[in-house]
């Protein structure tokens, strides 16, 4: 099962510009963007190996994405 990369811009095109300027001037928001990048990239990175993973461990990550795009998305629409 290969999947292409959700990075940000690709989740929320609308907010492209505003991602970019919270980036540079939000710590926060960096912090988030950047933890959001390393699990999506993991998550690829083990649907690449195409070897059976743990279904719990994959889902944690899931889950932990899901959860910091909703931080993200909060932070984008205030």
């Amino acid at each position: 099962m290969i999947r292409h990369k959700h990075s940000l811009v690709e989740e929320f095109p609308h907010y492209r510009d505003k991602i970019s300027r919270l980036k540079q001037e939000n710590p926060e928001f960096a912090k988030l963007a950047a933890e959001y990048h390393e699990i999506d990239h993991q998550l690829h990175g083990l649907q690449m190996r195409e070897i059976p993973i743990d279904d719990g461990f994959y889902g944690s990550l899931k889950r932990k994405r899901v959860h910091i795009k909703d931080q993200i998305y909060s932070a984008l629409t205030d």
